[in-house]
């Protein structure tokens, strides 16, 4: 009778167990939640907006832009203007800043002193949402959700049609790569695109930016994860769309700019050199060393 009453009391308790083992673990999720929902974007909207003009120029302007991160200046006294329209490089060492630049522009983050003006508007006095509307940023972090290639694609411009999205796949050199898939723009992708290879997800991060038929667009090392002949590829593709927009290219390899208006070379927060691949060359200066060194490289690949 004993051992009837422990073996009918033993599943409750089992039980209560379990129970309590679930409610610990929901409250240490709900108060991960409740900060989640508490936390404030530090790029806050205005309280006085401007608007953007609806035929915005696009010329993005640098005033004497300096950030500071953790005590250390990233950016010094950028005084820049590029021009509407215009193809602008950006290249030099691993932090030289090229990254903390291509932020400043869609207010990924604000300048620590001095302004950054689209059109001769201070970004600080434009709601980010509509800024970001304005520009397709692709950064060197792709993010791409558990969804379709197509829905990756679209997503940031959900109306977008087929025929666009297809489109903006041929331009970024993914078509394909697509047409392969068993289920092509239908596919799905898996959580981050766990089943694309690196440089499947920066293309498909570069079709979603064009797709949106952006004013300026933003290539922040976007091209890493693909060999020379595909990035070169690629920029081909995409030379239609960028004679539409004011396009920041910044990228570690030197053959892919020399088509640029323009090519900055940053050194440790400052603009070293500006000028175009052939002015530069003739210099002989920061910009011709890394083209000798790129060159070095493209050498021992080829071997």
């Amino acid at each position: 009778m004993f051992m009837t009453n422990m073996g009918t009391l033993s599943r409750p308790v089992a039980g209560l167990g379990r129970v309590v083992n679930l409610m610990q673990r929901g409250l240490a999720s709900l108060e991960r939640l409740q900060r989640l929902f508490a936390a404030r974007p530090v790029i806050a909207p205005p309280a006085s907006r401007t608007s953007l003009s609806k035929r915005l120029m696009s010329q993005i302007r640098f005033q004497d832009v300096s950030v500071c991160r953790n005590g250390v200046d990233a950016l010094r006294s950028i005084d820049l203007m590029i021009p509407a329209g215009s193809r602008t490089a950006i290249v030099g060492h691993t932090g030289a800043g090229k990254s903390t630049l291509a932020q400043l522009i869609p207010r990924l983050i604000d300048p620590s002193s001095g302004c950054v003006t689209l059109d001769g508007i201070d970004l600080r006095s434009v709601a980010p949402r509509d800024l970001r509307g304005q520009i397709g940023f692709v950064p060197q972090e792709t993010f791409l959700f558990s969804a379709t290639l197509a829905e990756n694609i679209a997503w940031g411009a959900p109306q977008a049609t087929d025929t666009e999205i297809r489109r903006a796949a041929e331009a970024a050199g993914l078509a394909d790569d697509i047409a392969n898939f068993p289920n092509g723009y239908a596919t799905m992708v898996g959580e981050r695109g766990v089943l694309l290879s690196g440089g499947q997800k920066q293309r498909v991060a570069i079709a979603r930016a064009i797709v949106r038929n952006p004013r300026i667009l933003v290539f922040d090392d976007a091209l890493s994860s693909v060999d020379s002949v595909t990035e070169q590829r690629i920029l081909d593709h995409l030379d239609s769309v960028l004679t539409r927009s004011t396009t920041i290219l910044i990228t570690h390899r030197l053959s892919s700019i020399r088509r640029a208006d323009r090519i900055l070379v940053l050194d440790r927060g400052e603009i070293a050199e500006s000028g175009t691949h052939e002015e530069l060359i003739a210099c002989a200066g920061a910009y011709w060393r890394l083209w000798q060194q790129h060159r070095l490289e493209e050498t021992l690949e080829a071997v």
